[in-house]
């Protein structure tokens, strides 16, 4: 299995040595017409190409996590609505649509010249669109997948949970960064988790120990057969499935510490705060506004929450629309959807929290912000990133926007592509 912390260290390895290649004069984009389609990838017997890549497996129904057998991840991850209940994000009444500009990208890797369709051929990658502003530069797609599956998002998830925060503050159902859920959600009160400020949360450094990595995800694993599974019998339900982990061994606000339950904590306070779910939150103030061309869903617990953490789901351009959205600090055609000084307060870090920075929050050279991956660099860059190589690429300063679906943890090329982008079209 790839962890996250094998992920981000083998992005990080990369940086510093990336440069673009030239766009040859004579050079014909690698698409002049729409998306790109194949029926197969790399190493596609192995995903289960044979038995026509698998939706699901009785066995796999309620696994803790994601399906780690290979065959089933093509279907798993682009049916996920077929397996777990979710709760549907209407598409939008008129869908804002993207402009095509089909252009060559080239750049180097390993010494070599190479393209995107290259980049696909050596990588388990379900789907892969480039953006910069409102225009799509490339979008393919692998394995017999179109652009009408929804993808499986992982831990991409745990940005958008972030955005809606930002937006219920902005609106004053949450009244400030800094209140402690236990403020917003009784069953919190008196626990550890209830007295974290909401900041600290989002930070992924509320000192509480739970162990996401640890012992094979012991404490992951067991926060989602209580919360996610239950049992018609027995279920501890939503809040008590979280307070049940309540031994604090730092003070908030003082060490990172990657722990997938806690953008749960903050997904409870946004139901209680704004009384409705969060999906239909979503759909009010985000989806509906920047034109999702798509139905999502996003996958509930036993008690009908959402699991905040993981498992929302949705067709590609739409998670290029939420690239975008970020890509512009939060403002749709005019209209600012997200407080701007949130989104920079979400992707930068304060001189106070200096732990949270690039180069000493995650593994390598990545830093952390409000449930969000800070790149390295003099840019400000930031990421969406999951364990199976799901991504969301933003660079604000050039508009440009890269989403991957995938089945497994890319190696390094990821990396130098991304830079390559940022360099070619900034």
């Amino acid at each position: 299995m790839f962890t996250r912390r094998a992920t981000l260290a083998g992005l990080a390895a990369a940086c510093g040595s990336v440069m673009a290649g030239s766009i040859p004069g004579n050079a014909a984009a690698e698409d002049s017409s729409g998306p790109l389609f194949s029926p197969s990838g790399p190493d596609a017997a192995r995903y289960g190409a044979a038995e026509g890549y698998p939706i699901a497996d009785p066995a796999l129904r309620y696994p803790p996590g994601a399906p780690l057998e290979p065959k089933y991840r093509v279907g798993a991850f682009s049916h996920g609505d077929e397996i777990f209940p979710t709760r549907r994000i209407a598409r939008a009444a008129s869908p804002w649509m993207f402009k095509r500009s089909p252009v060559d990208i080239r750049y180097r890797f390993r010494g070599s010249p190479s393209s995107l369709a290259e980049y696909m051929s050596r990588n388990p990658v379900t789907g892969l669109l480039v953006a910069k502003d409102d225009e799509i530069l490339f979008e393919s797609y692998q394995y017999g997948r179109t652009d009408r599956d929804r993808f499986f998002s992982g831990s991409m998830a745990k940005t958008i949970t972030g955005m809606l925060i930002g937006i219920a503050i902005s609106e004053g159902a949450i009244k400030s960064v800094d209140d402690t859920p236990e403020t917003y959600v009784p069953g919190f009160k008196g626990t550890e988790y209830g007295k974290t400020p909401i900041r600290d949360l989002l930070h992924m450094s509320s000192g509480v120990e739970f162990g996401e990595a640890e012992d094979n995800g012991r404490d992951l694993d067991r926060l989602w057969v209580d919360m996610v599974r239950g049992s018609r019998i027995w279920q501890k339900g939503t809040i008590k499935s979280i307070v049940q982990f309540n031994h604090r061994v730092a003070a908030p606000g003082t060490r990172f510490h990657y722990a997938s339950i806690e953008p749960d904590v903050v997904g409870v306070v946004l139901r209680y705060a704004v009384d409705k779910s969060a999906s239909d939150y979503l759909h009010e103030k985000v989806w509906e506004p920047i034109g999702a061309e798509a139905d999502a869903a996003w996958m509930v617990d036993a008690e009908g929450f959402e699991v905040m953490h993981t498992h929302f789901n949705a067709v590609l351009r739409d998670y290029a629309r939420l690239g975008r959205l970020f890509a512009h600090d939060g403002a749709w055609e005019g209209k600012q959807l997200i407080p701007a000084q949130w989104m920079i307060d979400a992707t930068t870090t304060r001189a106070s929290d200096t732990y949270l920075a690039p180069g000493r929050a995650g593994p390598g050279s990545f830093g952390y912000g409000y449930l969000v991956w800070l790149l390295p660099g003099t840019r400000r860059d930031f990421a969406f990133i999951s364990d199976y190589g799901q991504r969301i690429f933003v660079d604000p300063g050039s508009k440009l926007v890269m989403v991957q679906t995938a089945l497994e943890t890319p190696q390094n090329e990821v990396w130098h592509l991304w830079s390559a982008l940022v360099e070619q079209f900034s």
